[in-house]
């Protein structure tokens, strides 16, 4: 095992054991929230004390420590600070400092919040406040329910995991070793996605299915403009791209859009603790189908997204919609209890010409009739479906069904075809649920790119009339045939051992009824 992997385990079994120290004193979305606000204040206050440390040591003055500096000096360079990095902390409240105090502070909890606020109202007027307003607004820290009945139990639990994650090995803000800020962020999401059933699975998607969605929408590029996820959830989908190409490959940043305030919260922090400069990335915090953001920043060449499934919306309830510019073009709406296609409406309008949107879908919105079918047959007529892919089953957190990818482009290919893949089988088994290894998201995206190559029981590339014929059923087993895995049978052989069997029977007959007769004439 190497260095890199070693330090990774060793930050996990920090976080498992910190977690079970805690359990049942705070349950696990508190848990999480907790644990992740506070490694986010440890990160922006190391992240903040380097920044500065680096520019005094470059000018000379080797022994430089912004953790030593008074408030009152620190406050001189606070504008040009909070310019810069979008934010200010004072010394006093670095999370280094604040740690060393923690457990002769008796108003710990109430300390804690004067730096959380401070820390956002920095921002407050600036360029960079909307994406520090409320960011910590989920981490509770006077509710009697959560962190104890007494404001001591409250501050002695406080005080254990702020020590406990200034004992994480997490490097040097600068030197992100293993990327361990985000690596201890997507573990302890994982680790709450996997055992908070469908609740903790609806915002977060599995690395290696985010892995997959990216390759799929970035496919052979070196580099992108900007990347868009209408439904963001925590954000994990949107940085793949980020950890495939690099961050300074996705040259104009990162967009994205999540309804739910919580995890919109857990988007933001998920960006900044895998080094994304706030100047790089916008999260907006509204409902997509109804009130979309970004319309300025549109066209996007890399769309991924995992929507929810099959939820409903206002839909025709809403009459103005139909003249939408993003769902006016289908002639209809998607039905109000099934937002899966105005969701996906939604993708295409907002695609680059050269662009790529790779979506997980529910299965079901690939066959079923009425206004689906209708938004598909406009898809498929305008040659906008490029690709269709069958997932295998248990794979997403919460859920055990066999979810599909929808590609969309609009710059295709003039044979006017979609690609069908069966990856059902292309799977480990990992205790309860499936998982895709990195073998296996080579398969599927080499069965993906080898466009003019059918593979038997696996891929097929259907031409437009044939689904046609299908009444635009889009589901992958109507092309790609299943692999009959029956025994096969040679039936002439089978009728030579019957035959064989029947004679032999019929000897045997004979001698039993000679044995017979010769007992009787005895």
């Amino acid at each position: 095992m190497n260095k890199k992997e070693q330090e990774r385990q060793e930050l996990h079994k920090t976080i498992w054991a910190m977690a079970n120290e805690l359990r049942g004193a705070v349950d696990g979305w508190d848990f999480k929230m907790y644990v992740l606000g506070f490694i986010f204040y440890r990160f922006i206050s190391e992240d903040f004390a380097n920044y500065i440390n680096k520019n005094e040591h470059d000018s000379g003055k080797s022994e430089f420590d912004y953790s030593l500096m008074s408030d009152s000096d620190a406050l001189i360079g606070k504008a040009e600070l909070i310019d810069s990095k979008g934010y200010f902390i004072a010394p006093s409240e670095l999370f280094c400092n604040l740690v060393k105090r923690a457990k002769d502070d008796e108003n710990l909890n109430m300390t804690l919040e004067q730096v959380f606020r401070h820390i956002e109202e920095s921002s407050k007027g600036t360029k960079s406040e909307k994406d520090f307003k409320g960011l910590f607004g989920d981490i509770d820290l006077n509710n009697q329910n959560k962190l104890g009945i007494t404001v001591a139990d409250r501050n002695r639990r406080l005080t254990k995991i702020l020590e406990s994650i200034a004992s994480m090995k997490l490097g040097n803000v600068a030197d992100h070793t293993i990327d361990a800020f985000g690596d201890a962020y997507e573990y302890l999401m994982g680790m709450y996605a996997s055992t908070a059933g469908k609740s903790g699975g609806e915002f977060y998607t599995p690395q290696e299915v985010s892995n997959l969605l990216a390759r799929l929408a970035i496919m052979d590029k070196k580099e992108i403009n900007k990347v868009y996820d209408y439904a963001c959830g925590s954000a994990s989908l949107l940085l793949q791209p980020a950890k495939i190409l690099g961050v300074d490959k996705v040259r104009l940043g990162f967009y994205g859009q999540e309804i739910n305030p919580t995890t919109y919260n857990l988007a933001r922090i998920n960006m900044f603790l895998h080094g994304i400069e706030y100047t790089k990335f916008d999260i907006a915090c509204a409902d997509t189908l109804t009130n979309p953001a970004h319309f300025d920043d549109k066209p996007f060449e890399v769309i991924v997204s995992n929507p929810p499934y099959s939820i409903k919306w206002v839909g025709d309830d809403d009459v103005t919609l139909i003249n939408d510019d993003r769902y006016s073009p289908a002639g209809v709406l998607a039905p109000k209890g099934k937002a899966d296609w105005a969701f996906l409406m939604h993708a295409l309008s907002w695609l680059a010409p050269n662009g790529v949107a790779a979506n997980v879908v529910f299965p079901g919105i690939l066959y079923r009739g009425g206004a689906e079918q209708k938004i598909r047959k406009y898809m498929v007529d305008n040659n906008y479906i490029d690709t269709v892919i069958q997932l295998p089953d248990n794979l997403f957190y919460g859920t055990s069904i066999a979810t599909c990818i929808l590609v969309l482009k609009k710059d295709l290919h003039m044979d006017h075809s979609i690609r069908f893949i069966d990856a059902s089988k292309h799977f480990i088994k990992v205790t309860n649920s499936n998982k895709l290894t990195e073998a296996n998201i080579k398969e599927i995206y080499d069965m993906y790119i080898s466009r003019d190559k059918d593979i038997d029981y696996e891929a097929k590339t259907v031409e437009y009339d044939e689904i046609l014929k299908n009444d635009y059923n889009l589901s992958v087993s109507t092309y790609v045939e299943k692999e009959d895995t029956r025994e096969k049978i040679d039936i002439k052989e089978l009728n030579k051992k019957i035959a064989e069997t029947v004679a032999r029977e019929n000897e045997l007959r004979i001698a039993i009824d000679e044995i017979i007769k010769d007992i009787e004439n005895e």
